[in-house]
């Protein structure tokens, strides 16, 4: 299918049209994992699963750690669909293809959807294996031209200049740290401001200085454009960052960040980061 015919509303209706006729689920809840965490696609209850390369238009990854399936199921009792696996900008694919499923979860019957990802902590106070809870983001590709709503506007999602100011859900922000809090997560959980880098390359010591400055707590090579998408759908959106490595901002500093000790530390906290979606989900009211 030619890039320009893809992009359209027709064939985000065609994708949602053949996974409605391919399950009997109808999600409310999108979930997007990121880098390691795909294992909360695992705990849903009664799964359908559908690999990338047999969903029509659908892209495909080529990433470790992301496993390219997406599953249909049940996470307390919500109709939910996980994204195992996302796409990224530095893997080639223009920002239309990486927010392509946002779309489709809308004309799906999606009302909110959570983001995960991977990310470098910049934040003085922040460790590897915390957990952040997306207060904003600062979108670098953004700012710099590269947006996922270049282009005619499609006024059947939404429209031509959409506000990010409330970009992330106020309400699911304050029950995720409350939910932190009874789960005894306190000490690990954070909230703070997230920036998106194009990458691969990870930072140097220049950028990750210029970053802090900015305000900025963590940093990673996704998201943004899943969220400027979801926005502009009229989405609610929720988004987690777990920390996997202190960004380098010392030139004597002999620590170097690596893609294998990202997923490694993605393993070590993936299990409170999955209950603690799982509670949240469990808390949106129908």
């Amino acid at each position: 299918m030619h890039e320009k015919e893809s992009f359209s509303f027709e064939a985000c209706e065609q994708t949602a049209d053949w996974l409605l006729s391919h399950t009997r689920q109808r999600p409310r809840v999108a979930v997007i994992c990121g880098s390691g965490l795909g294992l909360l696609a695992d705990t849903l209850q009664s799964p359908e699963a559908f690999g990338y390369s047999e969903i029509p238009n659908f892209p495909s990854s080529t990433v470790a750690g992301h496993a390219g399936q997406l599953v249909f199921g049940e996470l307390q009792g919500k109709p939910c669909v996980c994204m195992k696996g996302r796409f990224h900008m530095y893997e080639g694919h223009p920002l239309w293809k990486v927010t392509f499923p946002v779309r489709v979860f809308k004309l799906l019957g999606v009302e909110t959807l959570l983001v995960t990802n991977a990310a470098g902590g910049l934040a003085e106070n922040y460790s590897p294996g915390d957990i952040m809870v997306i207060r904003d983001h600062v979108n670098l590709p953004g700012l710099a031209g590269l947006n996922p709503l270049l282009g005619p506007n499609e006024e059947r999602f939404g429209p031509r200049f959409p506000a990010l100011s409330d970009a992330y859900d106020k309400e699911l922000r304050a029950r995720a740290l409350e939910i932190s809090e009874q789960l005894g997560y306190s000490a690990f959980v954070r909230e703070g401001v997230y920036c998106m880098v194009g990458g691969p390359n990870f930072e140097s010591v220049a950028e990750a200085r210029m970053l802090r400055a900015l305000g900025v707590d963590a940093v990673g090579m996704s998201t943004a454009p899943e969220v400027v998408v979801a926005k502009h759908c009229g989405l609610r959106v929720f988004g987690l960052s777990l920390i996997t490595n202190t960004v380098v901002r010392d030139y004597d500093s002999k620590d170097s960040a690596s893609h294998e000790a990202v997923l490694e530390a993605s393993q070590a906290r993936a299990a409170a980061l999955q209950t603690l979606i799982t509670e949240l989900v469990g808390s949106i009211e129908p």
